[in-house]
């Protein structure tokens, strides 16, 4: 008996073995293949930068190239060298030579200190233009700003020529305005040698500002600034909602019980309140303010009257074609901002006068969050709308899903965008827009992407045509009406990157679309144009403390009235622009007289 037992047990402590070992197999199986799928990974990703790096570089070449027979053969032309010129050279040969040892100096490294195995991956031996924490993006910025720059030094070479023949330049050079790296992505178009140096040196500033806080307060909802706002109103001007009235639907009504007209003109008020770090103002300010606003309204559009105007800014404007119809108005006023949108307060003392060069431009802009007030936009634009959206078949017109929004078809096709009626209004509504800037005097525009997030039809797979379309307006607007403007000397668009994959690299966005059709064909307008990575409120007070009168675009209010659900505690842009600004107190009409005079309409 106990030598079975033991025999027994022996037998089952190989099967115990036996089965350790068919483990073990199937850890080594899996190992390689996930090894496989790695190195897969890691070589195509390889491959993808090493062509990015080689046509960074190929494209620098090729324009140092090219402009090798203005700039090296001056003995031919006859031009005349000074030392300026040979400096000039001997930076772009110098430029040349680094550029050629750049791409020498792309090679294959090994990471072992992660992986049991070799992994290869793609490394430049510049550090500072292609470390790994450097995006391709900013790697492309600076080799257009180096185009730029020989550009600028191909000129100077004909400036000089010129000079032998007694002519003079027609402005001074300056060739290190814009920055070789800037503080988060951005590109610059336009910024030729006839470019004012103010300009310039604008650009350089704006690029070298502090990125955005993307994750900060402003990124969500925004619960405690809406409590920020009401007890701010509360105390200063008696404000309070109407129990059970609606401006429009979900948009509450309130009063003040001390309106600006009736304080002192000389009292001081301090937002959020008395403190170290406020923003403060007088009431004569805020009342001049309010004076200012304008409405700039277009005339070819059938039934924009003066009595429209008014009704629809009191959010009155019935669903549909009155709806419709607000796509092509614009208001305008001097418009003070409070903080940044990562909910910092802009500290301000009655003598500093940069919040007085701040114009706020209010549009509703076209909307395809597919709901019942913008059914115009549906139907205008998406010329399969019957086969997205459920149909209301007794109005023809999309079937509510609840009280305002549209139902989609459970596994229907994305949207067809009318893209030539599309690229036709948001031209006439950009041409509108800047017009209106530039009657007002503003010098710096500062614009956002219309169409953003659910407004560009995200949902419905029409946000990219979307966002390309809403580029091409604006640039062609640039380009076509730039040489008539008084006033207008620069555009920066801020156009924060937000969207991600979950492997962490970006999905297209908004930034890509606009740079991608300022540069192909490349922009040839004679408005300087700045698209950015960055907030536009950091953007536009940088503006207005550099000296410039400056606008900055407030989209998203559908009904037309400012800041429309502000109260609502939501993530949404209106909302975040009524408690960042003072656009509450001279651009809602429950506060400004001025909103319903006429006399303020501009139908042109």
């Amino acid at each position: 008996m106990d030598k079975i037992i033991q025999d027994y047990d022996s037998s089952k402590q190989q099967r115990n073995q036996q089965t350790i070992k068919e483990q073990l197999l199937a850890d080594i199986n899996q190992w390689e293949t996930k090894s496989i799928e790695q190195i897969r990974h890691n070589a195509e990703k390889a491959r993808k930068d090493f062509v990015q790096l080689a046509k960074q570089s190929n494209t620098y070449l090729s324009n140092l190239l090219v402009q090798r027979d203005t700039q090296f053969n001056f003995r031919e032309k006859n031009i005349r060298v000074t030392e300026e010129t040979v400096k000039l050279l001997k930076q772009n040969y110098e430029d040349f030579r680094r550029e050629l040892k750049k791409l020498s100096g792309i090679r294959l490294i090994s990471d072992t200190a992660t992986t049991p195995f070799h992994l290869i991956k793609i490394e430049s031996s510049d550090k500072n233009e292609h470390d790994s924490a450097t995006s391709p993006r900013q790697n492309a910025v600076t080799a257009k700003e180096k185009q730029s720059e020989l550009v600028a030094s191909n000129k100077m070479l004909q400036d000089d020529s010129s000079a032998t023949q007694g002519s003079k330049p027609s402005c001074e050079p300056n060739l290190s305005i814009i920055p070789q790296s800037s503080k988060y992505p951005s590109i610059t178009f336009g910024l030729t040698e006839s470019i004012s140096k103010n300009i310039k040196n604008l650009f350089h500033q704006l690029m070298l500002l502090n990125p955005m806080d993307k994750d900060g307060p402003m990124s969500g909802k925004c619960e405690l600034e809406t409590d920020q706002m009401e007890k701010f109103l509360k105390k200063t001007f008696g404000f309070h909602n109407i129990p059970g009235k609606y401006i429009a639907q979900g948009v509450k009504a309130f009063q003040l019980d001390k309106r600006p007209e009736s304080m002192s003109p000389n009292e001081k008020i301090h937002f959020p309140f008395n403190t170290t770090g406020s923003f403060a103002m007088t009431v004569q300010e805020i009342i001049d303010w309010q004076r200012s606003y304008k409405v700039y309204a277009a005339k070819q559009i059938n039934g924009m009257t003066n009595g429209f105007l008014q009704k629809a800014l009191q959010g009155q404007s019935d669903n549909g074609e009155e709806a419709f119809r607000m796509k092509f108005v614009v208001r305008i006023s001097t418009c003070p901002i409070l903080m940044e949108f990562d909910a910092k307060i802009i500290q301000r003392s009655i003598d500093d006068d940069w919040p007085n060069r701040i114009k706020l431009v209010s549009v509703t802009g076209i909307d395809f969050a597919g709901r019942k007030h913008d059914v115009g936009d549906i139907i205008v634009y998406i010329s399969n709308w019957k086969e997205v959206f459920e149909v209301d078949r007794n109005k023809n017109e999309p079937a509510l899903l609840n009280e305002r929004d549209f139902a989609l078809k459970r596994g229907g096709p994305s949207g067809i965008l009318n893209e030539d009626r599309l690229l036709r209004d948001l031209t006439y509504m950009a041409r509108l827009r800047l017009r209106a800037c530039d009657e007002e005097g503003v010098q710096v525009v500062v614009e956002t992407g219309i169409g953003l997030g659910v407004f560009s039809g995200k949902h419905i797979g029409v946000d990219t045509i979307v966002r390309t379309a809403s580029a091409v307006a604006i640039r062609r607007v640039l380009e076509e009406d730039g040489p008539s403007y008084k006033n207008i000397r620069a555009v920066v668009f801020a156009l924060p990157i937000f969207d991600k994959k979950r492997s962490g690299r970006r999905t297209d966005d908004t930034f890509d679309s606009f740079a991608h059709e300022f540069e192909e064909p490349h922009y040839t307008g004679r408005i300087p144009v700045l698209i950015a990575d960055q907030d536009m409120h950091r953007l536009t007070v940088a503006i207005a403390r550099a000296g410039f009168t400056v606008s900055e675009l407030n989209p998203a209010d559908s009904h037309g009235v400012f800041g429309e659900y502000w109260q609502n505690r939501g993530p949404a842009v209106e909302e975040k622009l009524a408690l960042t600004t003072v656009g509450l107190l001279v651009q809602h009409h429950l506060i400004n007289p001025h909103v319903q005079n006429t006399n303020n309409y501009y139908i042109i």
